[in-house]
């Protein structure tokens, strides 16, 4: 086989492998997405998140993923590296869910007209209880826990 060829072989066997690794290939949970920590945005921010917190919450907790007024209200914001979105369904009223597509364990890329949204293969999740409002998916995100205390959101 000439150097030209293996090369072609080579690059085409590391696409396939990437695509792969990006998809998922089981359809179920899993990893998966981008890991760079920067909150995304399309429409509304989206972040993830599943558990309810109270201002009241105990102060502390986990590493800080936002202030409350950078979450808007109906919308959220996706943090890729944490890999969980942060909702504000209405005023006051934090969630958090894991970003991770039940379907094929891609990253959730928006939070828009009321839903968390995958662009793999188009499933949509409710931004107060990350229920399956448009599939392929059959399950919700799994639910995350944060604290907020003082305007600041903290994994817990």
């Amino acid at each position: 086989m000439n150097a030209r060829r293996r090369t072609v072989l080579t690059a085409g066997a590391a696409g396939a492998a990437a695509l792969v690794t990006g998809c998922g290939s089981s359809g179920d949970e899993g990893g998966g997405g981008d890991a760079s920590g920067t909150p995304t945005a399309s429409g509304t921010p989206s972040d993830t998140a599943s558990d309810t917190a109270s201002p009241g919450a105990s102060p502390g907790g986990g590493e800080q993923l936002a202030a409350t007024a950078d979450i808007p209200v109906g919308g959220g914001t996706i943090f890729k590296q944490q890999k969980v979105v942060v909702t504000q369904p209405e005023e006051g009223e934090f969630k958090a869910f894991s970003a991770v597509c039940t379907h094929a364990s891609c990253l959730v890329s928006t939070v828009s007209d009321g839903t968390i949204n995958c662009p793999c293969h188009g499933s949509k999740f409710s931004i107060t209880d990350a229920a399956v409002e448009a599939g392929p998916a059959t399950r919700p995100l799994p639910a995350e826990r944060i604290t907020v205390s003082g305007g600041s959101i903290r994994l817990s």
